[in-house]
């Protein structure tokens, strides 16, 4: 069983999984600041998937991962990474599903979504 949060990084440009990228979970508490949850990096595969107990229920609010490119981008030969961070904030909205937050990567773009 995994976290009830998970993501994955994709490098587009070298065609596969993201290895490495360190990546910050935070929830955003009632008076606006963000409460650090978990930290970690992206294993050979590209994943997190062990970022809260498996048997925790995530709680209902607004969360944000954020995605330390820079480092990475970098060792890739990018000089001068024009993705230093990049912030995903989303809703969890139901404590009992799963939230995958996939990330497709590369030197000048990126995209994200809702996985499974």
């Amino acid at each position: 069983m995994k976290s009830p949060i998970t993501t994955h990084v994709l490098d587009t440009a070298n065609g596969h999984p993201a290895n490495g990228i360190r990546v910050t979970l935070e929830k955003q508490l009632d008076n606006g600041t963000w409460n650090h949850i978990a930290e970690g990096k992206t294993n050979n595969d590209g994943r997190i998937t062990d970022w809260m107990p498996a048997d925790k229920k995530a709680e209902k609010g607004l969360y944000r991962v954020t995605f330390h490119a820079g480092s990475y981008l970098e060792q890739k030969g990018n000089k001068e990474p024009f993705y230093t961070e990049i912030p995903v904030t989303f809703r969890l909205s139901d404590p009992s599903a799963h939230y995958h937050i996939p990330l497709l990567l590369s030197p000048f773009g990126y995209s994200t979504y809702r996985g499974s």
